[in-house]
Formats: structure tokens, C-alpha cells, sequence
């Protein structure tokens, strides 16, 4: 996908109809509840946000950036995730996600446009409430990663939007075994989880403006 056709189809972006989780529950296990509103609720869920950051590579692509977590003793250690992280006390959501980015890779806020807020995303492991945004900058940006990445991914729209690159996996984690899970396959890196949830949405969004 040329760069210059995501920018100009930016205002259908916009204004296409979340999928929701209709979109995000293409990518999750069988065995995955579909938690309610009321239920995520009283669970008390911790707030944060990630960043879907879109631009051009050097040929005018459009790419987008996932990351690898560092690997710590922790839920989500080494998983693949955009950048992102815990609220603080007085900042918006989207300030979180713009504030994580620039800290986590280096892209400054001021030179990121965000357009649009997408669809939360609940991890029921850690109990956070993730609130995704896309957005974009103009040129290819010199990313700086600090120490809680241990990898810059760099994906092209078209692998995301291209079906052969989901499959899945047998997956064993700390809170399920010997399950199968959905994932893409991106850049040889399995990304599976919310971070899946999250792309799936982003996918079907493309798929309508592609």
C-alpha cells in the first residue's frame, strides 16, 4: 500500500464502523470469554493505551510499528506489542499512548497526527483496560528504543492485510497449556494476544479503504 494512499484515504478512516469485537475475536482461542461491559467493570481494570503508528518506509510504503517487549519477570515479557503503557494521573488515554511512544521509541508527540480512538481491548491475565489509537506521521522516523524494548518490527500494511500471513499456534503461558491460539505471522514474529485483538480490528479497517 503507497503512503500516499493511506493519507488520502484517512477521512474514510475515520468514519468507517468499529468491528469491534466481532473484528478482535477473529484472532482469540475458542476458549477466550467474551467479557461483559458490567463485568469488566466491577473487575476494577487498570487503564492503559497503546499507539498503531503508521508512515512511510524509504520506497513509500506504508509500515507500521510493533515492538518487542524486553524480556522481564513478568506476564507479558518478550511478547509483541505496539508501544504503550500504564495511564498516569491527569493525562488522557491518548496522551498515554503518545506519551509512551516517545519515551519507548524515541517519536516525539508533536509529530504524530492520531486519527482515531479504536475499540478497548480487555487483558483479563493482568486485568488492563487497553485503549488502542492509530495514527500516522509523514516521514520515516529514527526510532530510539529504550529499555523496555528489546526489538523494533517494522510491518508492512499489505502483510497485515494479506490472510495468509494468520494462522496459529500451540501456545503454553503462565495462565493456559496446550492451547491453540490465532495469530499473524508477521516479520517472522508470532503476535498473538490483545496485540493480535487490536490488528485485527486495524486489518478490517484497511481492507476497507485498500
Amino acid at each position: 500500500m503507497k503512503f500516499t494512499n493511506f493519507i488520502n484515504n484517512i477521512s474514510l478512516l475515520e468514519s468507517i464502523e468499529l468491528g469491534g469485537q466481532t473484528s478482535q475475536f477473529k484472532l482469540v482461542p475458542q476458549i477466550r470469554i467474551k467479557f461483559s461491559e458490567e463485568k469488566i467493570k466491577n473487575s476494577n481494570p487498570r487503564q492503559a493505551s497503546v499507539l498503531a503508528l503508521f508512515y512511510p518506509d524509504e520506497y513509500q510504503q506504508t509500515r507500521f510499528l510493533l515492538t518487542q517487549r524486553a524480556s522481564y519477570n513478568g506476564t507479558h515479557s518478550a511478547q509483541i506489542s505496539f508501544p504503550g503503557g500504564k495511564s498516569e494521573p491527569n493525562e488522557t488515554l491518548q496522551q498515554t499512548a503518545l506519551r509512551e511512544t516517545e519515551e519507548e521509541v524515541g517519536v516525539q508527540n508533536t509529530h504524530i497526527k492520531i486519527i482515531r480512538k479504536l475499540s478497548e481491548t480487555y487483558i483479563p491475565p493482568s486485568n488492563f483496560l487497553v485503549t488502542p489509537y492509530i495514527g500516522f506521521t509523514n516521514t520515516k522516523p529514527i526510532f530510539t528504543p529504550n529499555h523496555e524494548v528489546s526489538k523494533i518490527i517494522e510491518v508492512l500494511a499489505t502483510d497485515l492485510i494479506d490472510d495468509v500471513n494468520i494462522s496459529s499456534v500451540e501456545m503454553q503461558t503462565s495462565y493456559m497449556k496446550n492451547i491453540e491460539v490465532p495469530c499473524f505471522t508477521l516479520n517472522s514474529h508470532v503476535v498473538w494476544g490483545a496485540t493480535a485483538m487490536i490488528l485485527s480490528e486495524i486489518k478490517d479497517l484497511l481492507k476497507e479503504v485498500q
